[in-house]
């Protein structure tokens, strides 16, 4: 019986996120409800002690990231560097080869850190001027830009500073840059295999004479740039360079230099006797770097393009914020149903299937994937798992001699496997930004989703049969 309350209570928050209701609103009232169907007595005190205390600890730890992101993504968008960096693609790659175009330009945007969501309405314009001219069925959009914005480069490229690569480092103590070979192999399996996918359909449809289509709605203006000054391409994309580089040297330079000790602390100027404040340097380092990271990408594009990022960056930024607080908020509801649903004596029925797989990193893999399919979320469904279970991967990884970066990486990789489900927050934007649907164009996103899915195995594989990370 307990076992069906938790299943019932994640069915009813994957069914409400289907069907487009606010996960903060309803994580709580799902988890709520699982545990009033348990023990009445201990609903009040589960929501303000669990929820609301992982909820704030995830927001605590993350906004920062989710802020200076869509700060970061909306100035790139303000300066004009966004379609100059889209422009300068598709002039090097080449008209004819417009799914790689598309693909590569989603790929140096995600890496460079700005949000998944502003690459879609970004990237869209462009993709959909290249696919009509090359008269490529416009229900291949969503996974074209899908491959490009939520595989390689979100999770498996070493160094990316999207918050799937950020989260691990707090629960493994590792750093952005973890396991890099393997990172770089399982991104690399993507890319190939993705593109193969999205190829064969472009070939399939040109022999069956299928061309861009009629009646699309949400169709944008064609984009003419010839009529339209862009900034110089290298200086456009000289802040993603910045946030990759400096992420790195604040990461191993700049931090360690400054916080030579475990852990730093420090006694409130308050009047009267106060308890210092410890702050362990370990747990916080990752995050410290990404955040000085993406604030120096920001200072750069204003210094380059300051009249048109100043003249906006008041209306512009309050859209950012907007949304970072709205994603942000979303993924600590999620982070605090399952802190509860963890406690659950239900979620124990879970855990021992999940824990009966022996592999360790198997174990992980199946662990993530699956609460980010069921969640819809790859960081709510990793956060999950390893709030719920990452003592136990930790123990694992001693007593089977597995680095803790191996076990980030699967983490990362795993956690942008299922999470695309049709009810993802990510795929509902994307198909609403192109004008389509589930039913035209979900199956092309599913099959990325597959894809990225298998490299998760594929890289346990290759670090098995190595011993490479």
């Amino acid at each position: 019986m307990a076992f069906l309350i938790v299943l019932a209570s994640l069915c009813f928050l994957m069914y409400v996120a289907y069907k487009g209701y606010s996960v903060i609103l309803f994580a709580p009232i799902a988890a709520m409800g699982a545990v009033l169907l348990n023990d009445p007595s201990l609903v009040m005190p589960m929501f303000t002690g669990l929820f609301m205390d992982k909820m704030v600890v995830f927001v605590r730890n993350f906004f920062p990231v989710f802020l200076l992101g869509a700060v970061f993504g909306k100035v790139i968008e303000l300066s004009g560097f966004a379609k100059s960096i889209v422009s300068s693609v598709i002039k090097l790659v080449g008209r004819e080869r417009a799914m790689f175009s598309i693909v590569a330009v989603c790929a140096i945007l995600t890496y460079g850190g700005v949000s998944l969501f502003v690459v879609v309405f970004a990237v869209y314009p462009f993709a959909a001027e290249m696919f009509k001219s090359g008269d490529i069925p416009k229900r291949l959009i969503p996974g074209t830009i899908a491959l490009g914005s939520f595989t390689f480069t979100m999770d498996s490229i070493p160094g990316t500073p999207q918050i799937q690569n950020v989260i691990p480092t707090t629960f493994f103590k590792t750093d952005l840059y973890a396991a890099p070979w393997l990172g770089v192999i399982g991104g690399i399996f993507i890319l190939i295999v993705g593109m193969v996918y999205l190829e064969t359909l472009r070939h399939r449809a040109t022999a069956a004479g299928e061309g861009y289509g009629t009646g699309h709605t949400m169709e944008p203006e064609p984009f003419d740039a010839t009529h339209e000054k862009l900034a110089n391409p290298f200086i456009a994309i000289l802040p993603l360079i910045v946030v990759g580089v400096s992420n790195w040297f604040y990461t191993n330079k700049v931090i360690p230099a400054i916080y030579t000790d475990a852990a730093h602390q420090f006694v409130p100027a308050v009047i009267g006797k106060a308890a210092p404040v410890v702050q362990k340097i370990g747990a916080v380092k990752a995050i410290w770097a990404v955040e000085l990271a993406l604030l120096t990408g920001i200072l750069v594009v204003i210094v380059f393009a300051f009249k048109p990022v100043i003249a906006k960056f008041a209306e512009g930024t309050k859209a950012a914020i907007a949304g970072a607080l709205l994603a942000s908020m979303n993924t600590a509801s999620e982070y605090g149903y399952g802190a509860v649903i963890a406690a659950m004596p239900g979620f124990l029925v879970i855990a021992n299937a999940l824990g009966a797989i022996p592999n360790p990193l198997i174990n992980e893999a199946v662990t993530v994937t699956t609460l980010a399919g069921i969640t819809g979320s790859a960081s709510g469904g990793m956060g999950i798992a390893l709030a719920a279970m990452s003592d136990q991967f930790i123990a694992a990884a001693t007593a089977n001699n597995i680095p803790l970066e191996v076990f980030h990486r699967v983490a990362s990789m795993a956690s942008g496997g299922c999470d695309t489900l049709p009810h993802n927050g990510a795929v509902i934007t994307l198909l609403m930004v192109t004008g389509l649907t589930h039913k035209t164009s979900y199956k092309d996103i599913f099959a990325i989703t597959v894809i990225k899915t298998l490299a998760v195995f594929v890289v346990i594989g290759v670090y098995y049969a190595t011993g490479i990370y």
